[in-house]
């Protein structure tokens, strides 16, 4: 509730990360203001970019398809691909809440998740992905957006940039916003969630940060500059992780349209411009970023067949990819490598052992297990580079999302999504599915609620 003092949170940015943050606030009875610096946040943060998966261990959607699932099955998961590197508080946290967030979501946000069934993301044992109808995270952004504008607790003010934090006395009490024209306005708050996500932008950051998928084509948020890292490091916070990131082995190019990972885990495999493998394209795409980026031409091709087209259809990404003109066709393995630019016999022999692996005649040279199918003429292919989407790293932040200073809370000062640490672990290997929402949504709800408890602590019985 506002006085004389100012709102009680101020929320940096209005991805999935800030409008969670706000929604719950607002929710709580708390007065919001969110503020974004891009005019174009609705069709090009991270979360617009984004798949719209959610991760969820428990969930109704999952009690209702019979799917048996706990949070712990989920934490298993994720250290299993993190090798054991997950921080494991926040880890905990966010696979505690995720049950009761996409419920939230549901219901007091009317975002329309359903569960994603089609196929199985690599690293998650079990079925437990939400997402909008379309897969487009766009879609679920307007729908937290409409749910923001209904609500009368929240003040959305675009464009903004958050500048700076206030500090009173060793607490974070207000915001510097700064408008386009430069204006500056100093914003009294009794809490600041920063949810203005990492710093893929930055390429200095990149390359001191993530040397291996420096260069690469940088697919998210342009805005992704840095900012909290800027104020955490003015105030003397903590960090974790900053060496951790999403990569994307198969962004089309020169559209920079992505292709879905549905393609691959259907049966599709992934050549270079030799017409090899090189990996076993299962273990996940954000892995294959750095691989396909080491490429000759730092480029590969997608290959799949007319099974998986239709398959990938419902996908908006590959629909996108449709209409710009990405799929391309070829009859048999001389016109795929026609297309490719690589010796037909080298294609044809890389495609044959895919195929016997497919059909358990031979065991894969790179170790793949999982093909939904083998692959057959007529082709279909796609040229596709590597790319960075996000960073994985950021501010040290406890379960309640509270940024830490040598390990204690900075009173006032909390974080969430790209501007917090992650649950990935370190590099690119440890990437799950919903990796990035999760903690988006998950660290913006849990801040929310807990500034909305410390507040109610300090105004005692009303």
């Amino acid at each position: 509730m506002e006085d004389n003092n100012g709102i009680d949170v101020l929320v940096a940015g209005a991805g999935a990360a800030g409008c969670a943050a706000a929604l719950a606030a607002a929710q709580a009875g708390r007065s919001v203001l969110l503020v974004d610096k891009s005019r174009y946040h609705l069709t090009a943060s991270n979360t617009a970019m984004s798949t719209a998966m959610i991760p969820a261990a428990g969930s109704r959607w999952q009690a209702a398809a019979g799917i048996v699932d706990s949070p712990e099955v989920f934490l298993d998961d994720i250290r299993r691909k993190t090798r054991g590197t997950a921080d494991p508080v926040l880890a905990q946290a966010l696979a505690q809440v995720a049950p009761t967030l996409v419920a939230w979501l549901a219901d007091d946000c009317g975002v329309p998740l359903e569960l994603v069934t089609e196929f199985s993301y690599p690293g998650h044992s079990v079925t437990r992905c939400h997402a909008v109808a379309d897969r487009a995270g766009a879609t679920l952004l307007n729908y937290l957006m409409q749910a923001v504008r209904n609500q009368p607790l929240i003040s959305l003010l675009v464009p903004a940039r958050l500048a700076d934090v206030i500090v009173t006395d060793g607490a974070v009490t207000g915001g510097i916003i700064v408008s386009p024209d430069g204006q500056r306005e100093e914003v009294p708050a009794r809490a600041v969630i920063l949810a203005t996500s990492g710093f893929a932008a930055n390429a200095d950051l990149v390359a001191r940060h993530l040397p291996e998928i420096a260069g690469a084509v940088h697919h998210g948020s342009e805005d992704s500059t840095g900012d909290a890292l800027s104020i955490g490091e003015r105030l003397g916070a903590d960090t974790a992780f900053l060496d951790a990131y999403q990569g994307h082995g198969s962004l089309a190019v020169p559209h920079r349209v992505l292709v879905t990972w549905a393609t691959v885990m259907h049966g599709g495999v992934l050549v270079n411009t030799d017409g090899q493998r090189f990996g076993d394209e299962t273990v996940g795409y954000s892995e294959f970023g750095a691989r396909v980026h080491a490429q000759a031409g730092h480029t590969a091709w997608v290959v799949f067949d007319e099974r998986i087209h239709e398959a990938v259809l419902p996908f908006r990404d590959y629909q996108d990819c449709l209409r710009a003109g990405a799929i391309r066709r070829a009859a048999d393995v001389d016109e795929l490598a026609a297309l490719i630019g690589c010796p037909a016999a080298e294609l044809a022999n890389t495609l044959a052992r895919a195929h016997d692996a497919a059909t358990g005649q031979q065991p894969d040279p790179w170790g793949r297990t999982r093909w939904a199918g083998p692959i057959a003429a007529p082709y279909v292919a796609v040229r596709v580079a590597g790319a960075l989407f996000h960073t994985q790293g950021g501010l040290r932040v406890n379960g309640n999302g509270q940024v830490l200073r040598a390990g204690e809370p900075i009173p006032g000062l909390y974080a969430a999504g790209g501007a917090a640490q992650g649950i990935s672990g370190h590099g690119s290997a440890g990437y799950l599915a919903g990796n990035g929402l999760l903690p988006a949504l998950g660290l913006g709800y849990l801040a929310a609620n807990h500034v909305s408890a410390q507040l109610s602590q300090t105004e005692g019985p009303q």
